[in-house]
């Protein structure tokens, strides 16, 4: 795994990395870790849907694939505490069938976990901002009609507009600054000449 990219994630090539994330219990373990820090198992546990004891296990899993790892800072150390060790992972479709396969497994689990977030956030979280804020917020559905080397150029442009604030450390952050969470899909349509998978 590489950090050599300018968020700073994981870049996942291994598939049996893939499919190990490719569970709806570790993904929600590792987007908690990473979005709220350090936690136990304990502390992990109604948030994702698992008991501590299950929790435990799929942490112990996701750190012997080097997403996750033991956190030193606690004052008490009656629990493990557990820390993600990037901001965020990534992964590009591999050549082989065996990768393809397992970056699909993963995806599909991706989409599944953030399918119902829209909504959530709209019932729970919007009412509770203030009009600036909720001016900002919403959805964008635009077509575009570009090569995939266009694509390559738009999405690493959108990259490099985000990665400043991406990197910036929670203390380096401005009065009046919150988390904002961007998610983007980007959805190639299938050409005419391309047929459907079997």
């Amino acid at each position: 795994m590489s950090l050599t990219n300018r968020y700073g994630d994981f870049e996942i090539t291994d598939p049996q990395a893939l499919r190990a994330l490719a569970h709806p219990v570790r993904l929600a373990i590792l987007d908690h870790l990473q979005r709220h820090g350090p936690s136990t198992a304990t502390q992990l546990s109604p948030h994702v849907g698992a008991t501590p004891s299950v929790v435990s296990w799929h942490l112990r899993h996701l750190a012997s694939f080097g997403l996750i790892k033991g956190w030193d800072g606690a004052s008490s150390k009656r629990e493990r505490w557990w820390q993600a060790a990037a901001k965020g992972f990534r992964f590009n479709l591999p050549d082989d069938a065996e990768g393809q396969s397992a970056a699909r497994q993963l995806q599909g689990e991706r989409f599944a976990q953030y399918a119902e977030l829209p909504q959530h956030w709209l019932l729970h979280d919007e009412p509770r901002l203030d009009t600036q804020w909720r001016r900002l917020a919403g959805m964008a559905d635009t077509r575009i009609v570009v090569t995939a080397e266009e694509l390559r150029q738009i999405e690493d442009a959108v990259e490099e507009l985000l990665a400043p604030y991406v990197q910036r450390k929670d203390h380096e952050s401005p009065a009046g600054a919150r988390g904002v969470r961007t998610l983007r899909y980007v959805m190639p349509e299938p050409g005419a000449d391309e047929s459907s998978p079997a």
